[in-house]
Formats: structure tokens, C-alpha cells, sequence
């Protein structure tokens, strides 16, 4: 965050004439007859807003001539009439364009926070591995409620103030040239200072805050997705600290911001005294001059009430503007974010029938790695043989398992299975094919049926309590005070370890795929659970290719080929008897290590 934080203080390019406007504008393109209707409805009430003024100073000059007169008369009637039919299509069109604006803006914000759902769904593993998910929903949240502002500030606010100035301009010089360039100079060296104001002083910092803003959600995020470890430390206070540091920084930043917020008031409403003066003394002269009737100086002071209340609301309705751009940038910035995997051009769906996987002279290495970690690694795993992977931390067991799931794209070679390019297939089909069961399963907050049918949606009841009878987890499951529709909390945290194998196993069943990978389930289990998972993966494996990472060596005894893994190339294969009698052999250093510490433990306990 501090790398991002510097890179905003070097970028002072406004926001919105790089990313924001421009993305916005595609948005109010996709809805033409609305974004014209809304304009239509909204400078038509400007425009009865604009002649007001006008039959407001012929009203006085009716007036003045007194009541005996009846053409007086029938022009302050005319007059009258003109105002009140004015007013009344003000607010009939003005209500036409705040009814269109509603839908018209509800669609946009839903496009926008779907379109960024589905982009953040499928960025790489690396990307989510380095975002904090409370910052992500804080990103798309904030800057979906900041496109309600900018459409409300450019189209209920701007373009009606806009019209209004410009129309007043024309309307005063007409009839008095030097009033209206007043008018003219003014407005435009308000409105310049104004915009310079926002993007050049206020954006640099408000940036800024935003950016400590989304640290302030990654942090909470942080500690509340963790506060089972917060707790079993007793490090309450630590995380009070460390949010209460994280919050100082945010604060300061926020108040930085406000405060340059009220200097460009001020400075706003200093020159906004200066135009009035201006105008309204041109007023009184030209009155004092013979050039201008009691009606005439009415029509200048009205119109530039007006202006004035225009251009006061343009400086709030251009720092509103500001504001929403600066909350919308980092929302932009996801949807400019390149998908790390994308699917080939005309790629089909994988058909999967015997799960053969081949790795044919694969190189593979991670970004920002010049050494790769495979280089020229070939396998093949036949349709229904089950394999384990066994080597030291950091040797390719879980990059073998990732790249046959297509979470990265591998450097050079190609990965087959059943004949057919995975990088030439859609990637959805692929993995659909494929079912996953991890060390640590991870399970949505929603019932126990809903997280086991996740692998085949719309599966009926009995096919999921098959699945979980299969997986050794429909006794525990019956035994809940609401069965299959107990809701298991966020990440599963309602269950036990165990349990949540089970239910992980019990969705794998469900999904009754070809190819299987088994993350090993048992290691961190007590000896009741791990029985019951070991009966388990050996039925979910019988038919199946299987794929198995191996942290205890015991667990791969019974498999048909262990591949023995060291700095990403294979350095033994063969069964577990032929491995563990290769004098000398990795496999059986490792195997015999861990009989050593697992007899250690034995006899400590």
C-alpha cells in the first residue's frame, strides 16, 4: 500500500480525463433514448428558468406605468400568465428527467458492479493471492454509489447550470453588451478556477484518502476473517492498535482534503462577491444613466440571481464531480485490469471420458522468476491411475496440480488430457471437469446442501445425501438441528475440521468427475476423522484418475505410481514398496524421516 500511496502522490494527472469520464460516457452510450431524454426533459425546465427573469422585469415596467392603463394592465396579465406557465413546465419537465434518471442510473451502477464482479472473478490466482478481499468490495461498492453522484452532479446539476449561464450571457448582452461580457468574464474565470481548483488541488489529496480508505477495509477485512488466530493469541489489543494506526494515517489524509475543500470555498465565494458588486453596480449606473427602466434593472438583478445561484451550486456541483471521479478511479482501474488467463480464440468445451493427462515437454516458470521452475517436464498419467506427489515445500507439487487446473499458463510445452490442448479449451468446461478436494476446503455461508451440490447445481435432494452417505457425512449432517439446510458460516467456520472434509468430499462425489484432485485431507485430523476421510477418498478415487499431494508419505502406499518431486523435475517414480527399497533414494529418506518424528510423537504420547 505505501509502493501505491507514493505512486498517487507522483501521478497528478486529473482522474477524469484519463480513465473516468471517458468509461462513463461508454455506459450512458449503451441507453441513448434515456441519456436524450434525460436531456431534453432537464434543459427544457432550464430554459423556462432562463425567461423567467425576463417577464419578471416586464411585470414591473407594467406595474409602473399604474393600474389605469389597460395596455398596462394586459401586459402585467400577459406577464403574470408567461411566469406561472413557466414555472409549471419547470416543474413538469424537471419531474420527467428525475423520473428517467432513476432507472437510467440504477442500470448503470448494476452493469458496473456486475461487469466488475465478473472481471474480479477471473483475474489470476497471483492477483487474488495479493488483494485483500475487503479492499476489492470497498473498490466496487464506493465507486458504485459515486456514479449516482456523477450522473446527479453532470446531469441534474451541470448541464442545467451550464444553460443557464450561457443563455443569461446571451440574453443580457442583447440588451446590454458590457453587462453581459461582465457576466461572461466572470463566469468563465469562475468556472476556470473552479475546475482548476478540483483536479489540480483537491484530486491529488482526495486520491490519496481513497487509497488509505480501501486500506481501512483490507484491515478490518483482515482481522475479521482471522479473529478465530486473533483470539486463540489473545491479540485483541495488538489488532486494536493496528487499525487504530491504519485509521490515524486515513484520518489525516481526510482532513488534508476537507480542508483544501473549504479553502476553494472561500476563494469561490470571494469572486463570486466581486461579479455581484460588478453587476449589480453596471445595473445602477446604466438605471442612473436613462438606459435602463425600473423593469430593465429588475430583469438584471433577477437574472443574476439566478446566475448567482448557479454558479455558487457550480463550484459545490464541480467539487461533487471531483469527488465521484476520485471514488470511481479505483473501480476503473478493475475493469482495465488484464484477466491473467483468457480463453483462447475459438476455444470449445473440453469433452473429458478417461482422464488421461499428459505434461508433453512443459516449461513453466512464475512471473518475476528468471529460472523456471520446469524446464521440459513430460508425464503421463493414464486414464484412471492414481498418483501422489511427494517431495520438500516449494518443489511443484501444487504448481503440477495447478497448471493441469489451467490457473497458469504454462511457459512452453502443452498439457493434454484426453488428447485435447487445455489451452485451446474454455476454461470453465475444463475445470467443471475436474474436482478438487483441498487441504483446507473452504465453504461458502449458505446451507450444507447448497455448498455439496456447488459442483452440479440443481441436483435434486437424494443425489445429495447420497453424496454426503458416500463421503461419510450424512450421519453428522442428520444430527443438526436443521439437517442439509444448517447454514455453516463464513469460510465453513461453524464446523469442524473434519466436518468440512467430509462436506468437500461429499461435493466431489456430487460432481462425479473424470479427473480428481485430492490436496491430502488427513494430516491435521484426529484419528476417528481420518479414518473415516481415508474410506472415503479410497471410494472417490476407484474409477477416477486421481491426483494426490502428499504431505505424510503414509497416505500414498496404496496408490499406483508416486512421482517424487525436487526443484521442479521428477527426480524418482514407482511405487511405494520400489521406492522405499532404492537404497539411497529421496522418497526414502523422506519416508524414513518422517517414521522417525511420527514414532518420537508415538512414544511422547
Amino acid at each position: 500500500m505505501t509502493v501505491e500511496v507514493t505512486r498517487l502522490k507522483a501521478d497528478k494527472r486529473p482522474a477524469a480525463i484519463r480513465v473516468v469520464i471517458p468509461f462513463v460516457t461508454r455506459h450512458w452510450l449503451k441507453q441513448p433514448r434515456m441519456t436524450l431524454g434525460i436531456a431534453v426533459a432537464l434543459l427544457g425546465a432550464t430554459a423556462a428558468d432562463l425567461f423567467m427573469p425576463l417577464f419578471s422585469g416586464r411585470l414591473v415596467d407594467a406595474l409602473t406605468l399604474g393600474p389605469a392603463n389597460v395596455d398596462a394592465r394586459h401586459a402585467a396579465l400577459i406577464s403574470f400568465g408567461a411566469i406561472v406557465a413557466l414555472g409549471f413546465a419547470s416543474i413538469v419537465l424537471r419531474l420527467w428527467g428525475l423520473q428517467l434518471i432513476v432507472p437510467f442510473t440504477l442500470r448503470i451502477m448494476s452493469d458496473v458492479a456486475r461487469d466488475a464482479f465478473v472481471r474480479v472473478q477471473r483475474f489470476s490466482t497471483d492477483w487474488h493471492a495479493n488483494s485483500f478481499a475487503g479492499s476489492t468490495v470497498r473498490k466496487i461498492t464506493r465507486g458504485m454509489w459515486a456514479l449516482d453522484l456523477y450522473n446527479d452532479t453532470i446531469l441534474l446539476a451541470l448541464l442545467p447550470s451550464l444553460s443557464v449561464l450561457l443563455g443569461s450571457m446571451v440574453l443580457l448582452g442583447l440588451h446590454w453588451g458590457a453587462l453581459g461580457g461582465v457576466i461572461a468574464v466572470g463566469a468563465v474565470l469562475y468556472v476556470s478556477m473552479t475546475v482548476a481548483f478540483s483536479t489540480r488541488y483537491i484530486a491529488p489529496a482526495a486520491r490519496i484518502s481513497n487509497a488509505w480508505d480501501t486500506k481501512v477495509g483490507g484491515t478490518l477485512a483482515d482481522a475479521l476473517s482471522c479473529n478465530s488466530v486473533v483470539k486463540s493469541f489473545g491479540a485483541e489489543a495488538r489488532e486494536d492498535f493496528r487499525l487504530m494506526r491504519v485509521v490515524s494515517r486515513w484520518s489525516r489524509r481526510v482532513n488534508r482534503t476537507w480542508l483544501r475543500y473549504n479553502t476553494t470555498a472561500a476563494v469561490q465565494l470571494g469572486v463570486l462577491l466581486c461579479l455581484r458588486s460588478s453587476v449589480i453596480g453596471g445595473a445602477v449606473l446604466l438605471w442612473m444613466a436613462g438606459k435602463a427602466s425600473p423593469g430593465d434593472v429588475t430583469y438584471v438583478l433577477t437574472s443574476y440571481y439566478v446566475i448567482h445561484a448557479y454558479l455558487r451550486d457550480v463550484g459545490m456541483h464541480i467539487n461533487n464531480l471531483q469527488r465521484a471521479v476520485n471514488d470511481m478511479d479505483e473501480l476503473v482501474a478493475i475493469h482495465s485490469e488484464p484477466i491473467g488467463i483468457v480463453d483462447a480464440e475459438g476455444a470449445k468445451p473440453i469433452a473429458v471420458t478417461g482422464g488421461h493427462i499428459v505434461f508433453d515437454a512443459v516449461t513453466f516458470h512464475y512471473g518475476g522468476h528468471r529460472t523456471p521452475l520446469y524446464d521440459r517436464l513430460s508425464v503421463d498419467i493414464r486414464p484412471g491411475e492414481r498418483i501422489g506427489l511427494v517431495g520438500r515445500s516449494g518443489s511443484g507439487k501444487t504448481t503440477f496440480v495447478k497448471l493441469v487446473q489451467r490457473l497458469y499458463d504454462v511457459t512452453d510445452g502443452r498439457i493434454l488430457i484426453d488428447g485435447q490442448d487445455i489451452a485451446r479449451v474454455t476454461q470453465d468446461s475444463l475445470r467443471s471437469q475436474i474436482a478438487i478436494v483441498q487441504q483446507e476446503p473452504i465453504l461458502f455461508h449458505r446451507s450444507l446442501a447448497e455448498n455439496i451440490a456447488y459442483g452440479r447445481p440443481g441436483a435434486s435432494q437424494a443425489a445429495i445425501e447420497q453424496a454426503a452417505r458416500l463421503a461419510n457425512a450424512h450421519e453428522f449432517i442428520t444430527r443438526l438441528p436443521k439437517g442439509y439446510g444448517t447454514l455453516v458460516g463464513e469460510r465453513g467456520v461453524k464446523l469442524s475440521g473434519g466436518e468440512r472434509q467430509r462436506v468437500a468430499l461429499a461435493r466431489a462425489f456430487l460432481a462425479d468427475a473424470r479427473v480428481l484432485i485430492l490436496d491430502e485431507a488427513t494430516s491435521s485430523l484426529d484419528s476417528e476423522s481420518e479414518a473415516l476421510i481415508q474410506e472415503a477418498m479410497e471410494r472417490l478415487m476407484k474409477g477416477r484418475t486421481a491426483i494426490v499431494i502428499a504431505h505424510r508419505l503414509a497416505t500414498v502406499r496404496s496408490l499406483d505410481r508416486i512421482l517424487v518431486f525436487d526443484r521442479g523435475r521428477i527426480v524418482e517414480q514407482g511405487s511405494h514398496a520400489a521406492l522405499v527399497g532404492k537404497s539411497g533414494g529421496l522418497y526414502r529418506s523422506l519416508f524414513e524421516r518422517q517414521a522417525i518424528e511420527f514414532g518420537q510423537l508415538s512414544a511422547a504420547g
